[in-house]
């Protein structure tokens, strides 16, 4: 398994376009699922006990660790605590990429991932960050490209909204064995307020 091996089945194939795969991202199914836990889940635990240390010399690397730990396990492991335990590993990657400038050299979709994390983060400094991230690149980009930083400046927005009122996702409270709130539980009634 490369690290091209991973960007290229999630983002696509060298050459296509740049949102040819979006449909994968964000969808629920079982098939899928179990597709990508059967094709990397060895790489993904791999990556947990630092044996994939190598790539993270690399913004293709990095790229690859952060689809593979804040994306991948989510299909992986949906429903699971283990969907959740490799965000800290992936936020970590994360800044290591924006700090060595992969912004710069990755292309603008590739990019949304590395910003992922920081999404996914109980934390309402990274929220922000992230918020800010995605809105101030929609602004960098035309047609189709500006069309997916501003849905997911969007999102960030609604994450961000939700840490900042409760410190944390409650929608995850239950699969992490978290008591809920009483203010927590009247909103998990709300549409929309998990994702």
């Amino acid at each position: 398994m490369t690290p091209e091996d991973i960007v290229a089945f999630w983002l696509g194939p060298p050459g296509d376009p740049p949102l040819a795969n979006a449909k994968k991202w964000w969808m629920k199914s079982e098939a899928f699922d179990r597709e990508i836990r059967e094709r990397f889940e060895e790489t993904l635990e791999r990556a947990v006990r630092g044996e994939l240390a190598a790539w993270r010399e690399s913004p293709r690397g990095r790229l690859a660790l952060v689809i593979l730990l804040d994306q991948f396990s989510r299909n992986m492991f949906r429903g699971t605590p283990r969907s959740f335990a490799q965000d800290p590993l992936a936020r970590e990657i994360a800044e290591e990429a924006f700090a060595a400038g992969d912004d710069r050299v990755l292309g603008p979709i590739e990019t949304s991932f590395l910003l992922m994390p920081f999404m996914h983060a109980e934390d309402v400094v990274l929220q922000r960050r992230c918020v800010e991230e995605f809105s101030r690149r929609a602004l960098d980009h035309q047609h189709e490209i500006r069309e997916n930083f501003e849905s997911s400046a969007k999102f960030a927005r609604l994450h961000c909204e939700i840490v900042e009122r409760f410190g944390r996702f409650p929608h995850r409270n239950e699969i992490l064995g978290r008591a809920s709130t009483h203010e927590e539980t009247e909103f998990l009634k709300q549409p929309g307020s998990s994702f």
